[in-house]
């Protein structure tokens, strides 16, 4: 798949480093502040340790969107997001994604040299789709029921896997109309986005249908609060839990996996090819 100046074999899971430019997103907000100020050194030399970890792509957000958060100026993402685009696409060459929902966002992003738009609304917001269009770079649609300011607080459905399903498959048609073509969508369940643990489990059981709609899916679970609730784990102690989701994720089809901790997820993703490998070498006919 085309990523701006980039390209990715997507036949194989895919990790996505994520670098939160953010004082308050729920697992690594601040992390990149010096003195109250955004530290675009220290931005720069995380997405450079995650890269030689393995990480194929950035994922750069300026807005926290965990439970509970509220939205931020569009002035103020700018200036969290744009110099550090510039920074790690141009200065490092890294294929970078932009964790976003605002139209000025999305196309100052794509002139500084972001690769794929991942937006947490779909291209839902005034402006976003036709923003995303005029780009030509690759969009990540995600489904997330209500917003981040309320969507924990009752999340309701019949059949999780099948609406959203249905919710994504209309944002397709929707990316389909505004010019922006199959070869350019991925599909995002949005684990932990308006969904209780259940709601997350069903989804992680039933993963592969989203694989059968014939788009991309990436999946984002690292650190979430569904290891907190099935595990009993703070924020800091979710690693084995995390790595056990990526792994669960990459059999069932995911080919992008959003993560924190890149070296360790490598590290189990490295295993399951190699089992893989073993599995298909052991299937073929024998040549002695």
């Amino acid at each position: 798949m085309r990523f701006g100046a980039h390209s990715l074999d997507l036949s194989r899971p895919c990790l996505m480093g994520v670098l939160n430019t953010t004082p308050d997103s729920f697992s690594d907000g601040g992390s990149y502040y010096q003195a109250g100020h955004l530290s675009l050194d220290l931005a720069r030399r995380r997405a450079q340790q995650m890269l030689d970890e393995g990480a194929e792509i950035i994922d750069i957000g300026g807005e926290s969107t965990r439970p509970g958060s509220t939205p931020v100026s569009e002035q103020e993402e700018l200036d969290r997001v744009i110099p550090v685009v510039e920074a790690v696409a141009g200065e490092l060459g890294a294929l970078v994604s932009v964790d976003t929902s605002n139209p000025a966002v999305i196309r100052e992003s794509a002139r500084a040299g972001a690769g794929l738009i991942n937006d947490v609304r779909a291209l839902q917001r005034e402006g976003a789709l036709a923003a995303a269009a005029n780009t030509g770079l690759p969009v990540c649609l995600m489904h997330m029921q209500g917003t981040p300011e309320t969507m924990q607080e009752r999340p309701q459905y019949q059949d999780p896997v099948e609406e959203v399903k249905d919710f994504l498959l209309q944002r397709v048609s929707a990316c389909k109309a505004a010019g922006i073509g199959a070869e350019r969508i991925l599909l995002d369940p949005g684990f932990g986005f308006g969904k209780t643990l259940e709601h997350n489990l069903a989804l992680l059981r039933r993963l592969g249908e989203f694989d059968a709609l014939g788009y991309p899916v990436l999946v984002g679970m690292s650190r979430k609060s569904m290891l907190g609730h099935l595990l009993g784990r703070e924020v800091g102690e979710r690693l084995p839990g995390s790595l056990a989701l990526a792994m669960a994720a990459a059999q069932r089809g995911a080919c992008i996996i959003r993560v924190h901790d890149v070296a360790p997820t490598h590290d189990v993703l490295a295993v399951l090819a190699a089992l893989s490998t073993d599995a298909s070498a052991a299937d073929s006919p024998s040549t002695h």
